[in-house]
Parts: C-alpha cells; structure tokens; sequence
C-alpha cells in the first residue's frame, strides 16, 4: 500500500501539512498509527484514490511547487487530506492524540471563547458531523457548553476532521481543564427580573426549545394581586 521505507524521515509529507497556515488546529499523527491497519477501518469507502493518498501521507518528502502546480497532485492531494482528516479525528481520541491535544489547548492554539464571562477559557476544535464536506469545523468551550466559529483561518477545514466526540472525550480524561462558569443575571435596580435567569421562576426551555414550566409560572402571575397607581386618587 506503501512504501515503508518512506516513513524513516521526520521532514515528511504528515510535518508539511500540519505546518501550514490555517493548520494549527492538527496534530501530527504517529506514522506507526498510520500504518496499523485496525485504524484504517472502513475508510477506504470513504475517501477516494484511497491507495494514492495513502502514498502521498506516507512520503519522506514535502511537496515542491512543481507538484503544487501538478492538477494531478492537487487531486489526490485533495483525497490525502481528506484521509489523514479522518485518520486524525480517530488519532485525538487515543492516548497519545489526546495528550499532543492537551498541548495545544494549554497553550491556546485553539483561541479561546468569545463570551465575556467565560474570561478567556481555552476552547477545543469539534466537528457538528463525522460525515465529510458536511460542516466545517467549529470551536467548543468548556466553560459555558456552547459552540462558536473559531476566531482563526480555519473555516475551510472539514469538522469532520476532530469529529463530534473529541472535546467530551478530551474533558473525561482531562477533567482539570476548565472552570465551572458564572452566569450573568439581568437585574433591574439590583432586583432579579421575574421569569428571567436567576429568579426563582426563571422561565426554562428542554431540548427542543419548549419552555416547560410555563403553566407554573403563569400559576404565580394568576395569584398576584394587582397594584394600585400610587397617583391615582379618589373613587370611580
């Protein structure tokens, strides 16, 4: 499938591709991963030219700008990133992935959450799909449990290249990584608004976006009695 004697060099094709621009977000995959077959489980129906691109991760070398401008190359080229993708979305769920990930997030090569309250916290890369050219990928926070767009050039990356499961994973191994979050509380005067976060009956919402104690809440409007305008004076 490939030639071994290519995988001797450190300067290779797997170095190349982590080093480019935008491509913060990989780690280099270990070539003895690559070249386990358990690991490449069902993947040769998901990438095209599977054999080519398996070469091309696997070579010694890094390409030349002949073969950047080769339409060839760029074709398998486009087939090799697609398979180390996939490789590398199993290769950050293992014990060496998660730790070269555990890097990166320490020293904030993901960025870090744009929500004020989370003051910074380290986000991690995930991915909404495990199904390729589905969604590109998006960055996790630890802290509020919420998805962004990630601040850096990634956009043009596949999500399915971290998959949906790598953050949660990452986070059970790892479970000193991040603080529990404050939540802001809107007031009026210093007073917690009624039906909002933090009042006793703030309204709440399941999964599918339907508040689900609504009848309760409206239970205690019911028995409020109504105030009278302090201005208003003398009888009807």
């Amino acid at each position: 499938m490939y030639d071994e004697d290519d995988s001797d060099s450190g300067n290779g094709w797997i170095q190349w591709f982590c080093d480019l621009e935008g491509h913060e977000f990989f780690a280099e995959v270990d070539q003895e991963y690559i070249t386990d077959n358990f690991n490449l489980h069902g993947l040769r129906e998901k990438v095209q030219h599977f054999k080519e691109a398996m070469q091309m991760i696997m070579r010694s070398d890094s390409p030349d700008s002949e073969d950047l401008n080769d339409p060839q190359f760029l074709e398998i080229y486009q087939s090799a990133m697609d398979l180390y993708g996939v490789i590398h979305a199993r290769y950050i769920l293992s014990p060496h992935g998660l730790n070269k990930m555990r890097d990166k997030y320490q020293q904030g090569a993901f960025g870090t959450c744009p929500r004020v309250l989370c003051e910074r916290q380290h986000v991690l890369p995930i991915g909404v799909s495990e199904e390729l050219s589905t969604s590109r990928v998006k960055v996790y926070c630890p802290r509020c449990v919420d998805v962004y767009l990630p601040r850096q050039k990634q956009l043009d990356i596949d999500g399915a290249y971290f998959g949906a499961s790598f953050p949660h994973v990452f986070l059970k191994h790892f479970n000193d990584s991040v603080m529990p979050s404050p939540r802001f509380i809107p007031k009026i005067y210093g007073f917690k608004i009624f039906g909002m976060r933090g009042s006793r009956y703030e309204l709440k919402f399941d999964y599918a976006g339907q508040a689900i104690n609504e009848s309760e809440i409206r239970e205690v409007l019911e028995r409020q009695p109504l105030v009278q305008n302090p201005h208003k004076t003398g009888a009807a």
